[in-house]
This record gives structure tokens, sequence and C-alpha cells, in this order.
């Protein structure tokens, strides 16, 4: 009975540990280089609803530090970072669901959740990755303005995690996926406003103009996982 109850007490704290061991940190070069968590793994600290109020936690939970949408609970809605960001590198990890279509996005227009998109769904499922204008809603693009480039997009499959990384400075954005860039562009180009111009966003006033702004995650009624999230300041 007491060796039993010794191995009880053991496999419990090594659940304790095993959980602990998944909530995200930073390692010392990345404290040294500037790097911050902007979630904890543990709670919706430093996040908000996209029009400013506090956010709750509906439609979305935590799991062994991986934040989550939850459709089950309703729809909860965009949530922002607390803190806006203007020159910035972002990272984080996702992982795909069946059909999921999400993103993350910045440079908003204050108080909404209109802004530059890092597209995130799953190309083969989901229908809206086939529509928009050579790819510009797959993986990856600059949602319905500028598609990524094909060659060095290597997305992992259903089920594993991916990496993504935003890089804003000035005016010079870059969209990274599994260590490759496969897309640049500058705001405010003629290039640029050639995209806008031939996409939904062609008459939003102010559309990518922010020059400061939080940093947005979306609910988009399909489950999506993401951790690691963290940022730091060019």
């Amino acid at each position: 009975m007491k060796k039993h109850l010794l191995l009880l007490t053991a496999g419990f704290f090594c659940c304790i540990i095993s959980v602990k061991a998944q909530l995200p940190s930073l390692t010392k070069k990345e404290i040294k280089n500037g790097w911050v968590l902007l979630f904890d793994g543990k709670t919706f600290d430093g996040w908000q609803k996209a029009n400013g109020t506090p956010f709750n936690g509906k439609g979305w939970k935590i799991e062994d530090g991986v934040l989550s949408t939850n459709p089950q609970d309703g729809h909860g809605g965009d949530i922002v970072t607390t803190k806006e960001f203007s020159d910035f590198e972002f990272s984080l990890d996702f992982k795909l669901e069946e059909g999921t279509n999400s993103g993350i996005k910045y440079c908003l227009i204050k108080n909404t959740s209109l802004g530059c998109e890092y597209q995130i769904i799953d190309d083969a499922r989901h229908p809206d990755a086939k529509l928009g204008i050579n790819g510009n809603r797959r993986l990856a693009a600059l949602y319905d303005i500028m598609p990524p480039d094909t060659t060095a997009k290597k997305a992992k499959p259903l089920g594993e995690w991916n990496n993504v990384r935003i890089i804003s400075k000035g005016k010079h954005v870059e969209h990274w996926l599994n260590g490759k860039k496969v897309l640049a562009y500058e705001r405010g180009s003629d290039d640029f406003k050639k995209h806008i111009a031939e996409s939904k966003f062609k008459d939003q006033k102010g559309f990518a103009e922010a020059t400061q702004s939080s940093i947005l995650l979306q609910e988009h009624g399909d489950v999506i996982h993401y951790r690691n999230v963290k940022i730091r300041v060019l």
C-alpha cells in the first residue's frame, strides 16, 4: 500500500512538471535581444477585445500553455494586445485544425479589427483559400492583398506546429513561415497601393496607415491553436 501511494505521488508530481514544462519561456539570449512574452501560458493578462474593452475569455481557452479558440463557448471575438507597437519583430507558433481560417493582424485602425492580416488558413480544405487573386487568401498571404511566394512557403501538415514571424520596421513589412521569408512589401508604395485598390479594402479610409497599433489574434469561428507568442521592439 505504501509503495503504491509513493508511485501515485511520484506520478502526480511528474504530471505537474510536465504541464509546467509546456508553459512559454524565453532563453537568456532572447531576453538579451529584447524579446518579451505576450502570453504567459496561464491567463489572458495583456489582452483585451479589439474594441478596447476588457476580455473575459469567452470563445477562447488556455490549456497547457496553449491559447486556442473555443467555438463551443460561443463567439468571443478577436483579441488584441493591450500594448501598442510600431517597429517590431513578432513571433508565435500555430497549429491548424481541419478547415481552420484565422489570422494575425497589425497596423490596426484604432479600436477595430481592420488591419493588415497575416492569413492563417487550411489551404487544402477551407474554401476561402481558393478565392482572391493569385493566392492572396492563402496561408502566409497579406490577406486579400498580396500572395506569399509559393516557392519559399513550406507549411507543415495538420496537427504539427508552424512558426510565424512578422517584421515591421517603418514602412517595410515581412511575412515569414517556418524560417523562410515568403512575402515583403512597403506600405504606401505605388505597388502596395495598386494591390489595395484591387482588394476588399479599397474604400476603407486609413487602412494600413497606422504607425502604431496592437497585435490582433482573430477568432473566426474555427479552432486555431497558438503558443510562444512573443515580440521585440526594433
